[in-house]
């Protein structure tokens, strides 16, 4: 395992300081030009070579026709290249002394034949100068903490804790904007593609060490070192979860993966084992992936799996119970001195079993403060699960109703949303135990926003947010297991 980060041999790849750059031109269509682009939209602060042999300036920035004429040599090559031309471009990048490499171009092993053969040219160049690289037919790296974006759609959205090693490259790109929607981000996201020379093992060697990355989540088609992959995974998991969602358990699945990487997939029993053993949490979505990630990366570990559900509405208190109890997890009954504790703030057409559904609250502040310290302090509740439910048009129509003046309305429903959410956070804080939220409201809310900038998870249905809980459950299990084993 990799204990300084700046030791891996993966460091310069994901946190290059000066890029040699091949196939990007004057010519916006190109698939070169595009991820250039996108390296330059984010800022990256290093120097970029682009390498031309008849522009002059490719995208404002001054070309070279050979890489041999750079001004320094440079950390890492970055190849968007017709693929017959990559082994020879690789040997004029060693020749050069340069050791890292990313290798977007296709059309090696994954097509057969003669690219399989280009594959193993490469290889070899590789080989005979030391040479480390991404690819090929990959999509290379994100890695907003460090402003570098080498795909092939700008970045969107913010620096986060999520560390994601992939099987898929644009997956990296789509989940931009889908993870910006949550207030999340990646630490790093990585490309793998046809994993020649770097593959998932390598990569969650890295994010073990990058101090970033809080959960590891991979997408998977194949494992080719099962015994290096829960090696790695065993040593990582007591201190780092690891999530994987593995896309090549069934027959579409497999014919999918093969033309995709070249990759040969298992039966899915084999890899349900292969993660049981390594202690890596599997998700059965793309979504799932993410929100195991979120809920993992986010929250505090359970002691158990006794979760209370609280509601003011008896529809999702039920499916939200109903969830915990199909996703493995315990309703505890609730004791009698934390009924009496509630007993001040329900109101008598409420319920104090388990969900608490309160229907409404004598004081509503108490929802979000009193009641949820009440339940996560009680001694057989190891997490909660929270319906919000606060529109704020309806607030805006209560202030309007109470004569509080137009211009006043925003900033008091923002300080009223604020306080809540803080409330929130201050309890987790307290009482070190899962708080997951979950919602119908809409994410672009006032007060969904409010909870997400406060670090609240908040899931889009009560089946979604009981997986999660499963999941930090499933996640404490393991990694206690482990542990106890070393």
């Amino acid at each position: 395992m990799v204990n300084n980060i700046k030791e891996s041999p993966l460091y310069r790849i994901i946190n290059p300081r000066s890029i040699a750059f091949f196939g990007a031109s004057n010519r916006f269509s190109s698939m070169g030009t595009n991820q250039l682009n996108s390296l330059k939209s984010l800022g990256f602060e290093g120097s970029i070579y682009p390498i031309h042999p008849r522009e002059k300036k490719v995208l404002d920035l001054v070309a070279y026709q050979r890489v041999q004429d750079l001004p320094e040599i440079p950390d890492l090559a970055v190849m968007v290249l017709p693929t017959e031309v990559v082994p020879q471009v690789m040997e004029e990048c060693g020749q050069k002394g340069i050791r890292h490499a990313i290798v977007v171009s296709g059309g090696f092993k994954e097509v057969g034949g003669s690219g399989a053969e280009l594959e193993k040219r490469l290889l070899a160049v590789a080989d005979r100068y030391g040479i480390r690289f991404l690819g090929p037919n990959c999509l290379g790296v994100a890695n907003p903490h460090h402003k570098f974006n080498m795909t092939f759609l700008p970045f969107e959205g913010q620096a986060g804790f999520i560390g994601l090693a992939s099987q898929s490259g644009s997956l990296i790109t789509q989940m931009f904007g889908y993870l910006r929607r949550f207030g999340l981000g990646f630490s790093a996201g990585i490309s793998v593609g046809n994993e020649a020379r770097v593959d998932i093992v390598e990569c969650m060697q890295y994010l073990a060490a990058c101090p970033h990355t809080r959960v590891i989540g991979l997408y998977v088609e194949t494992i080719r070192r099962g015994r290096a992959f829960i090696e790695t995974a065993r040593a990582i998991v007591p201190h780092k979860p690891v999530v994987a969602f593995y896309a090549g358990g069934s027959e579409a699945g497999k014919r999918a993966g093969f033309s995709h990487t070249g990759a040969l997939a298992g039966p899915d029993a084999l890899y349900d084992g292969v993660f049981r053993q390594s202690g890596v949490i599997r998700a059965n979505s793309i979504t799932e992936l993410f929100d195991f990630c979120w809920a993992l990366g986010a929250c505090p570990r359970p002691g158990g799996k006794r979760i209370i559900v609280q509601t003011h509405s008896g529809g999702p208190g039920a499916a939200a119970a109903d969830a915990c109890s199909r996703s493995g997890l315990e309703l505890p009954s609730i004791l009698v001195p934390t009924r009496q504790q509630l007993a001040p703030l329900v109101p008598h057409t409420g319920s104090v079993s388990n969900p608490v559904d309160l229907t409404f609250a004598k004081n509503p502040l108490d929802y979000f403060a009193a009641i949820p310290d009440i339940l996560l302090g009680a001694e057989n509740a190891d997490g909660l699960l929270i319906y919000f439910l606060a529109p704020s048009q309806s607030i805006r129509r209560t202030m309007q109703d109470m004569g509080v003046s137009d211009d006043q309305i925003p900033q008091l429903t923002e300080k009223l949303f604020t306080d809540q959410s803080r409330a929130l956070t201050d309890l987790i804080e307290k009482h070190q135990k899962p708080l997951i939220g979950f919602t119908f409201q809409e994410y672009n809310d006032l007060f969904v926003r409010t909870l997400l900038e406060h670090g609240i998870v908040v899931l889009p249905a009560p089946q979604r947010a009981a997986r999660a809980m499963a999941a930090l459950v499933r996640y404490q299990q393991l990694s206690e297991k482990i542990h106890s084993k070393q």
